[in-house]
Order: structure tokens, then C-alpha cells, then sequence
């Protein structure tokens, strides 16, 4: 398919407009030179209406104007206290007219007397915020079972009392959302070819993995050879890749499109996430230093960071070939500079 056969299939779906669309594709010219590959940046960064745009924004124009079709009032949705995607969601719900109903778990424990960060955002976008933390002798997957649990308790007594409540995923990893990359790969691909760029790899950070789904989902539609590399921040299992085929499939099927994912199409790499979902890393502290000391630009130490590490090694290691095009996706998340102490790290020192 072509850029503009993918956005026909696009403008059939109902959709709000939140974002500053294209985003900027910049090449790095500092870090160019330094790493010895063309280096070019997604400013997925510059995508809201806010200060603090993201990834997340492309999902929640087709989620939210999916909400409005359906006469939503409240929308919920799930996250960690710092979730960039869950502060999007407060920020896009009043845009859009609805109410914002937050459920995060203290993966990292806030100071409620000192709210930092996403979490500080969330209170003064007004949205309605329920902190779970995790119980004595209880995993964090447990947790959040009993946090979606407490989420459809509420839910079912709003709808009990009149009022039409709309669900969106942590991280916004539905097939609707999903949707928003695979416009997002399309957007990509028209300012390459404008900048008449042949990009050899386009490199991002993946958590829930409806970024990585959709991207790789319009790479297929518009048959491109970009490779796709997706640093994993947190830790999946074997079942991550078959559930983001599908998720992906389940995307390209909502549009009407019949080109199908198969687990071969889908590069993670693991690498690069420890000691855990938000929590610091070595690689990922230099990364951001790196990319703020050369280009002025700031990454964040939950997914961006961890993600340009993951770049920065492939190049020095030779797994991505030295003269070749490299695009890098910043995600956003810039806020979890201001964050805890305990997510920044060595960031201060």
C-alpha cells in the first residue's frame, strides 16, 4: 500500500484531534558524528497540546474518539504512579470534554504530601486517582489484578447510576489504539522519503507494546525493509511476542486491511530493562547524559533512556552497521526528571 491508501483507511475511523501532527524528524548531527551512523529523531515528544506530549497521543486520538462515539461520560484506565500514558489520558479526557478516572500502582511509593512528576500533573489535570499499592505477600501481577478488579467495581456502579463509562488499557494497548502507529509508521515514512533519508533501523523503547505493534503493523502495510528494533523496559515472558502479533493483527483487521503479522516480524530485545521496570540502569543514565550534553534534547530513565542505550550499543558493537540510517522514536516522558529519587538514580550524582 501507499502513505495515502494507509490514511484513507485511517480517516474512516472516528478519531479527535489532540497532537501537533507531523512531529519533527531531525537529524542528530553531533551524535552523527560521535557514533559514526546517520542518526535521526522521531519527536514523538512534541506531539500534545501540553508541554509533556508522547506516544501515548496518536493512541488516544482514535481511543477517545472512539469514547465519544459511544457517549462515554468517564474514562479509566490503569498505569504505575508515574505513567506517562495515564497523565496523557487526564490531558486529553479534558480536551475532549470527559472525566478521567486513574488507577496506578505504587511500583515506586509517592510522597502524597509532595506529589512529583506525571503524578503531581494528574492532580492538576483534575482527574479522579486511586493509588494502589501492593499487600503483604503479594506479587506485583496480583496487584494488579486486584487493581482492574476495583477499577470494574467502580465502573459497574457508574453504569448502574447512568453514567457511560469507556476502558482503556494500560499504556493504551488495544487494537484501537494500536492503530494510532500504524499512522505514525506512515507519517514516518512520507518525511523520510521527502528528505530523501533510506532508513536501515528505526529504534525504540516498548512496554505495553502498542507502539511496537503498530509500527510494525505499517511497516507491513507500506512493505518496507526499515527494521524495527524494540527495546523492552520491563519484563515479558515468552507469551509478549504472540500478544502483540495479535494485538497488531487485531489492528490491521479493525481497519480493514488484509495484511496479516506473523512473530517474525516483531525484532525485542531484553537486553537492556534491569534491574527492573522503573529503575535505573548504567547504560540508560549515560544514554540520556549523551543525548543532553550533545544535542541539548532530554530523555526520561523509564523507556527513552533505556531505549537510546539500547541504540547506542548496537552501534558500538557493530550490530547496527557503522554509515548506516538510523531513526531513534523519542516516546516522551521527559516528566520522570522530576520524578523520585529512587527513578532517577545516578542521574543526580
Amino acid at each position: 500500500m501507499t502513505v495515502d491508501e494507509v490514511r484513507a483507511l485511517l480517516q474512516q475511523k472516528d478519531r479527535i484531534d489532540l497532537s501537533f501532527y507531523p512531529t519533527p524528524l531531525q537529524k542528530l548531527e553531533r551524535l552523527s558524528e560521535s557514533l559514526g551512523v546517520n542518526l535521526y529523531i522521531k519527536r514523538e515528544d512534541f506531539s500534545g497540546q501540553s508541554l509533556f506530549g508522547g506516544n501515548k497521543i496518536r493512541k488516544l486520538e482514535y481511543l477517545l474518539g472512539d469514547a465519544k462515539r459511544q457517549g462515554a461520560e468517564y474514562v479509566f484506565t490503569y498505569g504505575a504512579t508515574q505513567s506517562n500514558h495515564a497523565m496523557q489520558t487526564a490531558e486529553a479526557c479534558r480536551k475532549a470534554g470527559l472525566k478521567p478516572v486513574l488507577y496506578l500502582l505504587a511500583i515506586v511509593e509517592p510522597d502524597e504530601k509532595e506529589l512529583r512528576g506525571n503524578l503531581l500533573l494528574d492532580r492538576i489535570f483534575g482527574a479522579e486517582i486511586h493509588i494502589i499499592r501492593q499487600e503483604d505477600g503479594e506479587t506485583e501481577a496480583e496487584a494488579n489484578d486486584r487493581m482492574f478488579a476495583l477499577a470494574r467495581q467502580q465502573m459497574e456502579e457508574l453504569k448502574r447510576n447512568g453514567h457511560a463509562c469507556y476502558d482503556i488499557p494500560k499504556g493504551g494497548a488495544s487494537p484501537i489504539g494500536t492503530t494510532g502507529f500504524i499512522g505514525g509508521f506512515a507519517e514516518l515514512t512520507q518525511q523520510l522519503t521527502q528528505q530523501e533519508i533510506h532508513a536501515d533501523y528505526l529504534f525504540h523503547a516498548t512496554g505495553t507494546g502498542g507502539t511496537m505493534a503498530g509500527l510494525v503493523a505499517g511497516r507491513r502495510l507500506l512493505n518496507s525493509d526499515m527494521k524495527i528494533i524494540s527495546i523492552d523496559v520491563t519484563c515479558h515472558d515468552e507469551s509478549y511476542v504472540p500478544a502483540k502479533t495479535a494485538l497488531g493483527n487485531e489492528a490491521l483487521a479493525w481497519l480493514g486491511a488484509q495484511q496479516r503479522l506473523t512473530e517474525e516480524d516483531f525484532c525485542v530485545d531484553p537486553g537492556y530493562y534491569l534491574p527492573g521496570y522503573e529503575q535505573p540502569n548504567e547504560g540508560g543514565t549515560e544514554a540520556i547524559r549523551m543525548m543532553a550534553e550533545q544535542e541539548g534534547i532530554l530523555l526520561d530513565p523509564v523507556y527513552s533512556g533505556k531505549g537510546f542505550a539500547g541504540l547506542v550499543d548496537y552501534v558500538r558493537t557493530g550490530k547496527a552497521l557503522q554509515g548506516s540510517n538510523v531513526v531513534f522514536l523519542h516516546t516522551g516522558g521527559a516528566t520522570a526528571l522530576f520524578a523520585e529519587r529512587e527513578i532517577l538514580g545516578d542521574l543526580l550524582l
